[in-house]
Protein backbone atom coordinates (compact mmCIF):
# COMPACT_ATOMS: atom_id res chain seq x y z
CA UNK A 1 0.00 0.00 0.00
CA UNK A 2 1.53 3.12 -1.27
CA UNK A 3 -1.10 5.49 -0.33
CA UNK A 4 -4.05 5.17 1.85
CA UNK A 5 -7.31 5.88 1.26
CA UNK A 6 -8.17 2.89 -1.59
CA UNK A 7 -12.04 2.66 -0.99
CA UNK A 8 -12.64 2.20 -4.89
CA UNK A 9 -11.15 -1.53 -4.42
CA UNK A 10 -14.33 -2.95 -4.16
CA UNK A 11 -18.46 -2.03 -2.91
CA UNK A 12 -19.33 1.40 -2.37
CA UNK A 13 -16.55 3.64 -1.47
CA UNK A 14 -18.89 5.15 1.46
CA UNK A 15 -19.08 1.61 3.02
CA UNK A 16 -16.02 1.68 4.19
CA UNK A 17 -14.64 2.51 7.52
CA UNK A 18 -11.42 4.24 6.61
CA UNK A 19 -8.87 4.81 8.88
CA UNK A 20 -6.00 4.31 5.77
CA UNK A 21 -6.22 8.25 5.11
CA UNK A 22 -6.19 11.02 7.52
CA UNK A 23 -8.82 13.39 6.61
CA UNK A 24 -11.59 15.46 8.33
CA UNK A 25 -13.77 12.47 10.09
CA UNK A 26 -17.56 14.31 9.44
CA UNK A 27 -16.26 15.29 5.56
CA UNK A 28 -16.22 18.31 4.15
CA UNK A 29 -17.39 21.31 6.31
CA UNK A 30 -21.16 22.77 5.17
CA UNK A 31 -19.54 25.91 4.14
CA UNK A 32 -16.94 24.50 1.72
CA UNK A 33 -20.00 22.12 0.21
CA UNK A 34 -22.04 25.89 -0.07
CA UNK A 35 -19.10 27.07 -1.74
CA UNK A 36 -18.58 24.37 -3.94
CA UNK A 37 -22.13 24.32 -4.76
CA UNK A 38 -22.60 27.57 -5.91
CA UNK A 39 -19.48 26.87 -8.09
CA UNK A 40 -21.40 24.77 -10.20
CA UNK A 41 -22.52 27.10 -12.27
CA UNK A 42 -19.48 28.20 -13.36
CA UNK A 43 -18.25 24.45 -14.51
CA UNK A 44 -19.72 25.39 -18.15
CA UNK A 45 -16.56 27.67 -18.23
CA UNK A 46 -12.64 26.98 -18.48
CA UNK A 47 -11.59 28.56 -15.30
CA UNK A 48 -9.70 31.40 -14.80
CA UNK A 49 -5.72 30.37 -15.67
CA UNK A 50 -4.59 32.90 -13.53
CA UNK A 51 -6.45 31.42 -10.18
CA UNK A 52 -6.97 35.07 -9.31
CA UNK A 53 -9.27 34.70 -6.12
CA UNK A 54 -7.97 31.21 -5.47
CA UNK A 55 -4.51 32.73 -5.40
CA UNK A 56 -6.00 35.64 -2.81
CA UNK A 57 -7.44 33.07 -0.84
CA UNK A 58 -4.99 30.37 -0.59
CA UNK A 59 -1.98 33.98 0.50
CA UNK A 60 -4.60 34.79 3.03
CA UNK A 61 -4.70 32.06 4.57
CA UNK A 62 -0.74 31.01 4.65
CA UNK A 63 -0.22 34.64 5.37
CA UNK A 64 2.37 35.48 1.87
CA UNK A 65 2.16 37.96 -0.32
CA UNK A 66 0.03 36.49 -4.09
CA UNK A 67 3.52 36.71 -5.89
CA UNK A 68 4.89 34.57 -2.93
CA UNK A 69 2.05 31.32 -4.12
CA UNK A 70 0.95 29.37 -6.38
CA UNK A 71 -2.27 27.07 -6.26
CA UNK A 72 -1.92 23.39 -7.14
CA UNK A 73 -3.86 19.96 -8.08
CA UNK A 74 -3.47 18.77 -5.37
CA UNK A 75 -0.17 18.25 -2.68
CA UNK A 76 1.32 15.99 -5.04
CA UNK A 77 1.53 18.59 -7.50
CA UNK A 78 3.24 21.32 -5.52
CA UNK A 79 5.67 18.62 -4.36
CA UNK A 80 6.22 17.71 -7.71
CA UNK A 81 7.05 21.47 -9.36
CA UNK A 82 9.32 21.91 -6.43
CA UNK A 83 11.44 18.84 -7.37
CA UNK A 84 11.28 20.27 -10.87
CA UNK A 85 13.73 23.59 -9.55
CA UNK A 86 16.94 21.38 -9.17
CA UNK A 87 19.33 18.52 -10.36
CA UNK A 88 21.16 17.96 -7.58
CA UNK A 89 20.77 15.22 -4.83
CA UNK A 90 17.55 15.00 -3.39
CA UNK A 91 17.87 13.96 0.70
CA UNK A 92 14.80 12.50 2.73
CA UNK A 93 14.84 11.17 5.57
CA UNK A 94 14.59 7.71 6.26
CA UNK A 95 10.78 7.44 7.22
CA UNK A 96 8.97 9.47 5.82
CA UNK A 97 6.12 10.40 2.68
CA UNK A 98 7.61 7.78 -0.48
CA UNK A 99 6.38 10.60 -3.21
CA UNK A 100 9.08 12.95 -2.83
CA UNK A 101 11.67 9.97 -3.82
CA UNK A 102 9.50 9.11 -6.26
CA UNK A 103 8.52 12.82 -7.60
CA UNK A 104 12.56 13.52 -7.15
CA UNK A 105 13.29 10.07 -9.30
CA UNK A 106 10.65 11.42 -12.12
CA UNK A 107 12.65 14.58 -12.55
CA UNK A 108 16.52 12.59 -13.08
CA UNK A 109 17.58 13.57 -9.50
CA UNK A 110 19.39 11.13 -7.24
CA UNK A 111 17.58 10.59 -4.17
CA UNK A 112 19.80 9.55 -0.73
CA UNK A 113 18.53 9.55 2.81
CA UNK A 114 19.50 12.57 5.35
CA UNK A 115 22.14 10.78 7.70
CA UNK A 116 24.96 12.65 5.62
CA UNK A 117 25.45 16.60 5.69
CA UNK A 118 23.81 17.89 2.71
CA UNK A 119 26.08 19.48 0.01
CA UNK A 120 26.52 22.44 -2.46
CA UNK A 121 23.27 21.98 -4.45
CA UNK A 122 21.35 19.28 -3.18
CA UNK A 123 17.76 19.79 -1.50
CA UNK A 124 16.51 18.14 2.00
CA UNK A 125 12.53 17.90 1.88
CA UNK A 126 11.02 17.65 5.37
CA UNK A 127 7.89 16.60 6.22
CA UNK A 128 6.40 18.73 9.09
CA UNK A 129 4.38 16.86 10.99
CA UNK A 130 6.44 14.10 9.82
CA UNK A 131 4.17 11.61 7.64
CA UNK A 132 3.49 8.61 9.09
CA UNK A 133 5.02 9.37 12.56
CA UNK A 134 3.23 12.47 13.16
CA UNK A 135 6.67 14.10 14.75
CA UNK A 136 6.60 18.19 14.65
CA UNK A 137 10.02 20.24 14.34
CA UNK A 138 9.16 23.91 15.51
CA UNK A 139 9.01 26.78 13.31
CA UNK A 140 12.86 27.54 15.09
CA UNK A 141 13.65 24.56 14.37
CA UNK A 142 13.25 24.92 10.31
CA UNK A 143 14.42 28.54 10.44
CA UNK A 144 18.10 27.06 11.65
CA UNK A 145 17.77 24.39 9.39
CA UNK A 146 16.93 26.97 6.53
CA UNK A 147 19.66 29.73 7.53
CA UNK A 148 22.11 26.21 7.35
CA UNK A 149 20.91 25.94 3.91
CA UNK A 150 21.95 29.43 2.79
CA UNK A 151 24.61 29.41 4.29
CA UNK A 152 26.07 26.29 2.30
CA UNK A 153 24.29 26.60 -0.96
CA UNK A 154 21.66 23.44 -0.49
CA UNK A 155 18.16 23.91 -0.93
CA UNK A 156 15.48 23.32 1.65
CA UNK A 157 11.47 22.30 0.84
CA UNK A 158 9.00 21.92 3.63
CA UNK A 159 5.97 19.74 3.32
CA UNK A 160 3.14 21.46 5.99
CA UNK A 161 0.35 19.28 4.36
CA UNK A 162 -0.56 18.51 8.15
CA UNK A 163 0.44 21.63 9.62
CA UNK A 164 -3.06 23.08 9.93
CA UNK A 165 -2.90 20.44 13.60
CA UNK A 166 0.13 22.55 15.20
CA UNK A 167 -0.24 26.46 12.90
CA UNK A 168 2.48 27.01 15.55
CA UNK A 169 5.18 24.82 13.69
CA UNK A 170 4.22 26.71 10.60
CA UNK A 171 7.36 28.28 8.52
CA UNK A 172 5.35 29.58 5.85
CA UNK A 173 6.35 33.50 6.87
CA UNK A 174 10.09 32.19 5.18
CA UNK A 175 9.13 31.44 2.35
CA UNK A 176 9.67 35.09 0.96
CA UNK A 177 13.00 34.60 2.12
CA UNK A 178 13.77 31.49 -0.35
CA UNK A 179 12.05 28.60 1.73
CA UNK A 180 10.05 26.80 -0.13
CA UNK A 181 6.62 24.93 1.55
CA UNK A 182 4.20 22.93 -0.11
CA UNK A 183 1.36 22.00 1.48
CA UNK A 184 -2.58 20.58 1.30
CA UNK A 185 -5.93 21.70 2.02
CA UNK A 186 -7.28 17.92 1.96
CA UNK A 187 -7.07 16.89 5.09
CA UNK A 188 -8.61 19.97 7.52
CA UNK A 189 -10.97 19.89 4.82
CA UNK A 190 -11.84 16.47 3.98
CA UNK A 191 -11.89 16.93 0.28
CA UNK A 192 -9.50 14.69 -1.20
CA UNK A 193 -11.10 14.43 -4.43
CA UNK A 194 -11.21 17.88 -4.92
CA UNK A 195 -7.40 18.32 -5.02
CA UNK A 196 -6.27 21.76 -3.32
CA UNK A 197 -2.60 22.37 -3.09
CA UNK A 198 -0.08 25.12 -3.26
CA UNK A 199 3.50 25.90 -2.89
CA UNK A 200 4.76 28.50 -1.23
CA UNK A 201 8.41 29.96 -2.07
CA UNK A 202 10.41 33.51 -3.47
CA UNK A 203 8.30 35.28 -5.94
CA UNK A 204 11.05 34.53 -8.89
CA UNK A 205 10.98 30.52 -8.04
CA UNK A 206 6.86 30.63 -8.02
CA UNK A 207 7.09 32.17 -11.25
CA UNK A 208 9.16 29.79 -12.68
CA UNK A 209 6.77 26.88 -11.33
CA UNK A 210 4.15 28.81 -12.42
CA UNK A 211 5.67 28.44 -15.66
CA UNK A 212 6.42 25.30 -16.14
CA UNK A 213 2.94 23.93 -14.07
CA UNK A 214 0.13 22.59 -16.83
CA UNK A 215 -2.60 25.32 -17.65
CA UNK A 216 -5.31 25.08 -15.38
CA UNK A 217 -4.02 23.71 -12.20
CA UNK A 218 -7.70 24.33 -10.23
CA UNK A 219 -10.88 23.05 -11.33
CA UNK A 220 -13.92 25.61 -10.76
CA UNK A 221 -14.84 23.74 -7.50
CA UNK A 222 -11.51 23.78 -6.43
CA UNK A 223 -10.93 27.35 -6.72
CA UNK A 224 -14.42 28.26 -5.04
CA UNK A 225 -13.10 26.58 -2.25
CA UNK A 226 -9.74 28.53 -1.96
CA UNK A 227 -11.13 31.55 -2.57
CA UNK A 228 -13.72 30.95 0.66
CA UNK A 229 -10.83 29.92 3.24
CA UNK A 230 -9.98 33.05 5.14
CA UNK A 231 -13.22 33.22 6.10
CA UNK A 232 -13.58 29.76 7.78
CA UNK A 233 -10.03 29.80 9.71
CA UNK A 234 -11.70 29.78 12.96
CA UNK A 235 -13.75 26.77 12.17
CA UNK A 236 -10.79 25.26 10.97
CA UNK A 237 -8.73 25.89 14.11
CA UNK A 238 -11.82 24.68 15.97
CA UNK A 239 -11.48 21.26 13.75
CA UNK A 240 -8.40 21.05 14.73
CA UNK A 241 -8.78 21.41 18.76
CA UNK A 242 -11.33 18.48 18.32
CA UNK A 243 -8.51 15.90 16.21
CA UNK A 244 -6.02 16.94 19.45
CA UNK A 245 -8.87 16.06 22.38
CA UNK A 246 -9.67 12.75 19.70
CA UNK A 247 -6.30 11.66 19.46
CA UNK A 248 -5.19 11.57 22.86
CA UNK A 249 -8.02 9.45 23.99
CA UNK A 250 -7.54 7.24 20.90
CA UNK A 251 -3.80 7.33 21.91
CA UNK A 252 -4.88 5.88 25.16
CA UNK A 253 -7.22 3.35 23.78
CA UNK A 254 -4.26 1.73 21.22
CA UNK A 255 -1.49 2.00 24.26
CA UNK A 256 -4.17 -0.34 26.38
CA UNK A 257 -4.07 -2.59 23.63
CA UNK A 258 -0.54 -2.94 24.05
CA UNK A 259 0.54 -0.74 21.37
CA UNK A 260 3.46 1.64 21.26
CA UNK A 261 1.99 4.92 20.38
CA UNK A 262 4.43 7.46 19.09
CA UNK A 263 3.53 11.08 20.23
CA UNK A 264 1.58 12.86 16.96
CA UNK A 265 0.85 16.30 16.75
CA UNK A 266 -0.99 15.36 13.07
CA UNK A 267 -4.57 13.64 12.38
CA UNK A 268 -2.65 10.14 12.78
CA UNK A 269 -0.99 7.75 14.88
CA UNK A 270 1.60 5.33 14.28
CA UNK A 271 1.61 2.25 16.53
CA UNK A 272 4.00 -0.40 17.01
CA UNK A 273 2.04 -3.75 18.40
CA UNK A 274 5.61 -5.31 18.26
CA UNK A 275 3.69 -8.30 16.14
CA UNK A 276 2.97 -8.95 12.72
CA UNK A 277 -0.24 -7.30 11.83
CA UNK A 278 -1.04 -8.55 8.39
CA UNK A 279 -3.80 -11.04 9.70
CA UNK A 280 -4.98 -8.14 11.88
CA UNK A 281 -5.08 -6.04 8.57
CA UNK A 282 -6.38 -8.43 6.96
CA UNK A 283 -9.38 -9.29 9.67
CA UNK A 284 -9.86 -5.77 9.74
CA UNK A 285 -10.70 -5.37 6.04
CA UNK A 286 -13.08 -8.28 5.95
CA UNK A 287 -15.51 -6.34 8.45
CA UNK A 288 -14.78 -2.86 6.39
CA UNK A 289 -12.62 -1.11 8.12
CA UNK A 290 -9.41 0.13 6.33
CA UNK A 291 -5.76 0.41 7.72
CA UNK A 292 -2.54 1.36 6.77
CA UNK A 293 0.02 -0.34 6.40
CA UNK A 294 3.51 0.92 6.41
CA UNK A 295 5.69 -1.14 4.15
CA UNK A 296 5.99 1.50 1.72
CA UNK A 297 7.47 4.13 4.72
CA UNK A 298 10.71 1.28 5.48
CA UNK A 299 8.87 -0.30 8.49
CA UNK A 300 7.74 -3.59 9.50
CA UNK A 301 4.34 -5.67 9.39
CA UNK A 302 4.22 -4.85 13.28
CA UNK A 303 3.38 -1.15 12.53
CA UNK A 304 0.42 0.68 11.35
CA UNK A 305 -0.94 4.19 10.83
CA UNK A 306 -4.40 5.31 12.08
CA UNK A 307 -6.40 8.33 11.02
CA UNK A 308 -7.96 9.84 13.64
CA UNK A 309 -11.71 9.73 13.49
CA UNK A 310 -15.05 10.49 15.58
CA UNK A 311 -15.02 9.16 18.72
CA UNK A 312 -17.52 6.13 18.30
CA UNK A 313 -15.81 5.14 15.02
CA UNK A 314 -12.44 5.10 17.28
CA UNK A 315 -13.68 3.05 19.45
CA UNK A 316 -15.32 0.52 16.85
CA UNK A 317 -12.11 0.42 15.51
CA UNK A 318 -10.52 -0.48 18.89
CA UNK A 319 -13.18 -2.93 19.82
CA UNK A 320 -12.58 -4.94 16.07
CA UNK A 321 -8.89 -4.12 16.83
CA UNK A 322 -9.02 -5.97 20.24
CA UNK A 323 -10.99 -8.92 19.07
CA UNK A 324 -8.30 -9.49 16.15
CA UNK A 325 -5.00 -9.70 18.38
CA UNK A 326 -7.49 -11.84 20.82
CA UNK A 327 -8.07 -14.12 18.06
Amino acid sequence: MIHGGNVWEGGRPGAWLDFSANLRPEGPPQWAMDAMEKALDCVRYYPDRAMRDARAGLAAYAGVREENILPTCGGIAAIDLAMSLGSGPVRVERVTFGEYATRARAHARAVVFCDEPCRAGDTMVLCNPNNPTGFARSREEIKSLFDRARAENWSLVVDEAFIDYCPECSARDMACEGLTIVGSLTKILGVPGVRLGYVCGPAEAIAKMEAAALPWQLNALAAALAGEVPRHMDEMRRDAEMNTQRREAFSLALHNLGARVLPSRANFLLCDFGRDMTAAVQALKDKGILVRTCASFGLSPAHIRLAVKTEEENQRLTGELERCLRS
